[in-house]
């Protein structure tokens, strides 16, 4: 495992951005260990909806965990990225879900991940909870 600190800049997608790092390091998988910052746009998709809510206006990120994964497919690069985010409005309410595209920093996002080279994650069909779920293997050489 390798760590990777990263400091996003006013206007990038924070999904984007880190799925973008970890491609940038020849890497197919990684873990977001913590982050922090602000976003000017917000999308969370909420526990049991199908679509994200849109959050206009200042937000503060309290929390972002979870698995950053690119992967190749016939038709080129997928990200199969699972994130979760807590977030502060500029009220102090407090609204957590799923990252969706669309999360656009305000003045930084400080992120901590953890490069796993030698993985891939993907995300495929489970049985047992109906959704498709994680699938970790070694990366082929």
């Amino acid at each position: 495992m390798q760590t990777l600190p990263l400091r996003l800049n006013p206007g990038q997608d924070l999904r984007a951005a880190l799925e973008a790092a970890v491609r940038s390091h020849h890497c197919r998988a990684a873990f977001v260990l913590c982050g922090i910052g602000s976003l000017s746009e917000a999308r969370l998709r909420l526990a049991g909806a199908d679509q994200p809510l849109g959050l206009s206006g200042d937000s503060e990120i309290l929390s972002l965990c979870g698995s950053v994964a690119v992967n190749e497919t016939d038709s080129g690069l997928h990200s199969s990225s699972h994130l979760h985010m807590a977030l502060a409005t500029a009220s102090g309410e407090v609204l957590g879900g799923h990252v969706a595209p669309g999360c656009l920093v305000r003045t930084t996002a400080e992120v901590l991940l953890a490069l796993l080279p030698e993985w891939t994650l993907t995300r495929e069909p489970d049985a047992l909870t109906g959704y498709d779920e994680l699938v970790v293997r070694v990366r082929a050489a």
